[in-house]
């Protein structure tokens, strides 16, 4: 399996500290944001990593992390020239990918708890049998984020964007496992209205294909998207806290 960091995007939320700098460069506490996915990508035992970003930011993000040798890791680097939504990342890094199954997160989330290198593993080998795996969250506002309905064995019914009248509470967070051919299948997604290739249609491909599998991270687990300055601030804390 190989793995995807989408970094990109121009952090608005955290203008004026972007203007200068990549969100995924600023500070969780002691460390560049970055480096917090690039950690949950190993721990699930993933060592060649695609880092996507902007043409401004990938090279900062190169002169911090090199080739990966230091991390007896991996890294390559490919510019995402325009934001086209999250799916693109699969289209851009399709030659990287090659007939490999692969992972992606997004470049401000952060995760932590006891039992997620398991479920790290678990969702690999899921993905090596033709299963992709997303992770659910419960979150106070369901209607800021894509969110998933689920059964009550936790299988998940449906999927949306920012629904008006959310059918749950469980979000998706930025952390995905597919199947190999995932590119093909992002390449053939319809975008939608604004343009975008959408990483809610991608996933109702494989739930509708009844190959999508939710793990819920449920009490024990912290799930942070540090991508506003309240969150930036949030997350430096917690970290500080469990260190």
């Amino acid at each position: 399996m190989k793995g995807i960091i989408l970094a990109g995007g121009s952090g608005t939320r955290l203008y004026p500290m972007t203007m200068v700098t990549s969100k995924q460069l600023l500070p969780i506490y002691d460390k560049p944001m970055i480096y917090y996915p690039l950690s949950v990508l190993m721990l699930a035992g993933i060592k060649d990593i695609l880092i996507i970003s902007t043409p401004v930011d990938l090279p900062k993000m190169e002169a911090l992390l090199g080739n990966g040798q230091n991390l007896g890791i991996k890294l390559s680097y490919k510019v995402q020239e325009k934001p086209e939504g999250l799916a693109q990342a699969f289209v851009i890094g399709k030659e990287f990918i090659g007939n490999d199954s692969v992972a992606m997160i997004l470049g401000d989330n952060i995760y932590h708890g006891a039992g997620l290198i398991t479920h790290f593993k678990n969702s690999v080998m899921r993905a090596e049998q033709g299963i992709a795996t997303i992770y659910g969250y419960v979150v106070k506002d369901p209607q800021r984020f894509g969110i998933v309905e689920m059964d009550e064995n936790g299988n998940a019914l449906s999927i949306e964007e920012k629904p008006q009248n959310p059918k749950s509470n469980y979000c998706v967070t930025g952390l995905y496992f597919y199947p190999k051919g995932v590119s093909n299948v992002a390449e053939n997604i319809k975008k939608s209205a604004r343009g975008e290739y959408e990483i809610t249609t991608l996933n109702n491909y494989y739930l509708k294909n009844k190959k999508l599998h939710v793990t819920r991270l449920g009490t024990g687990y912290t799930w942070l998207d540090a991508g506003t300055c309240d969150s930036l601030l949030e997350a430096g804390d917690y970290v500080r806290m469990i260190e």
